[in-house]
């Protein structure tokens, strides 16, 4: 698309990404603030976790029913929960609360440094699910990118060992999260037409069958305790910067399905990489942090290998859009 058209196109999707590039880095900073902050002393993770699930899940049916009493928006659908789609989103849920827990176990184990290594698997395991659930293979060059990952992932566990800031629980609950997230997006696609191809419905279902959830798993892990013995549990600051947690945590599930849908699940990969290198960046340096060159090598492995990874795959679909007798299974690769 050139012309007056595709600039539009290209801004729009300038503005998507730098969206989603803001809300992902403040959220990232924000949780690591509630799930681990020395100021706090808050040892609850799920608790975060639920409650930004229960204000994301709030926030889409307050801006349903705004939009139902004024002007009606046509992206925001009427929201009301049909027992049915919250069966059929099940599924979903379990993966989505699987992901969004895991992430915060990572984060609350692990240096914001370090966070993005500790997540670096999700391509490895993209593959491994494009393989094992779509019968997809993957070319060389794309499994060599993986391996440059792979490396760079070890290669990071490793330095931080030698830093003595290594924690197995965060790097076991990072591999958890990159799995997570993976079938996050397999799943996602799966579920979309259940709610008529709505984001914002899926959204609304995914975190009120999360809030459901999480009760249980609150009550097993004695977490109504620590907050009846939490502190802060009056003040005005530790609730403000809860709600503004959430509301990130809100954003960020529309501004991702805002840059899959105005970019491809690809650029999405990219936009993400791009994002860790330079969250990493503003972590040592907001952080004050001082690393080995090694720490940084393993850094670049990793954002290194993603790259590679998505470039690979770029050239592979322009190479299948452009040969029209290329097989239709090969033509499926795009998806993941």
């Amino acid at each position: 698309g050139r012309g007056p058209a595709g600039a539009l196109r290209a801004l729009r999707i300038a503005v998507v990404v730098c969206l989603y590039w803001f809300t992902s880095i403040a959220m990232v900073f924000l949780n690591k603030y509630l799930l681990d902050s020395p100021s706090l002393r808050l040892d609850a993770p799920l608790f975060v976790t639920f409650f930004q699930c229960a204000l994301t899940a709030a926030l889409c049916l307050g801006l349903s029913l705004g939009a139902a009493c004024g002007r009606p928006c046509p992206g925001l659908p009427a929201l009301r929960l049909d027992p049915k789609v919250s069966r059929s989103v099940l599924p979903l849920s379990a993966v989505f609360i699987g992901m969004v827990t895991s992430n915060n176990l990572c984060l609350k184990h692990v240096g914001v440094a370090f966070y993005n290594v500790g997540r670096s698997l999700t391509t490895v395991f993209n593959v491994l699910l494009s393989y094992l659930l779509l019968k997809q293979t993957t070319s060389v060059y794309a499994l060599l990118a993986c391996g440059v990952i792979i490396g760079g992932f070890w290669l990071g566990v490793d330095q931080e060992g030698a830093e003595g800031t290594l924690s197995w629980t965060g790097i076991f609950f990072g591999i958890i999260a990159s799995l997570c997230v993976s079938l996050n997006a397999i799943y996602t696609k799966k579920v979309l037409p259940v709610v008529d191809g709505s984001i914002w419905r899926l959204t609304f279902y995914n975190n009120v069958n999360a809030c459901v959830l999480f009760f249980p798993l609150m009550m097993l892990l004695g977490e109504f305790r620590t907050l009846y013995h939490f502190d802060k549990l009056g003040s005005p600051s530790f609730w403000g910067m809860m709600t503004l947690g959430g509301v990130f945590g809100f954003a960020i599930g529309y501004v991702t399905g805002l840059q899959i849908k105005f970019t491809s699940p690809l650029t999405h990969n990219v936009s993400g990489t791009a994002k860790a290198c330079a969250q990493t960046v503003l972590a040592v340096i907001y952080f004050e942090e001082t690393k080995s060159f090694l720490w940084w090598a393993s850094n670049l492995m990793v954002l290194g290998g993603s790259f590679a990874y998505t470039w690979v795959k770029g050239l592979e679909m322009r190479k299948v859009q452009e040969d029209p007798n290329v097989k239709s299974s090969e033509r499926n690769e795009t998806g993941v």
